[in-house]
């Protein structure tokens, strides 16, 4: 065997694998098809350190959301990245949207999550003058995150655990061995190279359905949709001192147009959902859905000005559709019972992926032979 583990996928999920793979004492080797990490959806995000309130209890991202958000807080200090406990309001703009607040408080307290807590319209109004809303859930342990500088931080601590990486290596071949794998990628000259290794986990983010076919499953349930979101900037800075959610719509599709801040102070607005039935890579953000993101958020934002919203970014997300049409939550799966011992899934790792990233590395971890 070349390497006892093998990670195909340099985004935040796979690198924080890596890292933990690496740091149990296997040998590691991370391949990526792009030329450096994080390049895809790890990179086009709002950066939000999430608190774990949304999320079905006893579902994956529940469950490792909450104690995600401590081990994140705890490993930027640790490792000098930069990110803000900046808090979050979820808002509620007339009575009868408040018994979704109540709904996602008692969710929350069933996920274990730390100080969420009911505030009235007069509290919202002294933090959040801007804001309008009858009534709020206030988070005061969601954050941002410099997601480049975590991203640096996990390929710095896995390589100096002795992780290899292999960047413009795209994987077009896994193929079972009596004690492993053998991963062929096409390398930067465009000729296949074979790699061997007692494990492989597939974090390859947009393309896990792919990868995971080229290792024979090729699973219905596993097909990914590709799901974009646009966000636009506020001029105004200064505008808003916390996160602003709306009250999330049915099935958690997204979380509705809610305004985040940069570590640097600057504002924006996003992410929308945009179903890309093609999966293409479509990442400009059309100027004319400057329209729609004002409207939406300027249901509690009264004061928002359409001439001060102007054109970001945009991500696009791996969604599941599960087949029994509840919430789609992370497929994170050791294939044995497959005939594929030592191959780990994961599929679907949208939000709270980021957050979850280094719990994500700390499971995996416990599956691999």
């Amino acid at each position: 065997m070349d390497f006892d583990t093998i990670v195909i996928g340099a985004g935040v999920v796979g690198l924080a694998v890596a890292e933990a793979a690496a740091r149990s004492g296997r040998s590691v080797v991370v391949l990526e098809r792009h030329g450096a990490f994080g390049t895809e959806t790890s990179s086009r995000n709002s950066q939000v350190i999430h608190a774990g309130m949304y999320y079905p209890a006893g579902s994956l991202k529940a469950r490792l959301c909450v104690p995600g958000n401590r081990s994140l807080y705890a490993w930027c200090a640790r490792h000098a990245v930069d990110h803000a406990r900046v808090g979050k309001y979820i808002v509620a703009t007339s009575p009868e949207e408040e018994p979704a607040l109540d709904g996602i408080l008692a969710r929350a307290r069933e996920n274990g999550v730390d100080r969420l807590e009911r505030v009235t319209a007069a509290e919202i109004a002294r933090e959040e003058p801007n804001v309008r809303a009858t009534a709020a859930l206030w988070s005061p342990n969601t954050g941002i995150v410099d997601a480049h500088q975590l991203m640096a931080s996990l390929v710095a601590e896995a390589r100096a655990h002795g992780a290899d990486f292999a960047f413009q290596h795209r994987v077009s071949g896994i193929a079972r061995e009596s004690d492993g794998y053998a991963v062929t990628a096409i390398d930067p000259q465009g000729e296949p190279a074979t790699i061997t290794a007692r494990s492989v986990i597939n974090s390859a983010g947009l393309d896990c359905d792919t990868v995971a076919a080229l290792a024979g499953l090729d699973d219905p349930e596993l097909r990914l949709t590709y799901v974009k979101g646009s966000y636009f900037r506020v001029r105004r800075r200064g505008f808003v001192r916390h996160l602003i959610y709306p009250v999330p719509p049915p099935k958690l599709a997204g979380l509705g147009v809610h305004v985040t801040l940069e570590l640097d102070g600057a504002v924006r607005l996003g992410p929308d959902v945009e179903v890309l039935p093609d999966r293409r890579l479509a990442y400009q953000v059309d100027e004319a859905r400057a329209v729609a993101f004002h409207q939406a958020a300027s249901r509690y934002l009264p004061d928002l000005r359409l001439d001060e919203v102007y054109p970001d970014q945009s991500g696009i997300r791996p969604k599941l559709t599960p087949s029994h049409g509840g919430v789609p939550d992370f497929v994170i799966r050791e294939e044995s019972a497959r005939g594929l011992p030592g191959l780990v899934n994961l599929i679907g790792i949208e939000s709270p992926g980021l957050t979850c990233a280094l719990e994500i590395g700390a499971l995996v971890e416990t599956l691999l032979p």
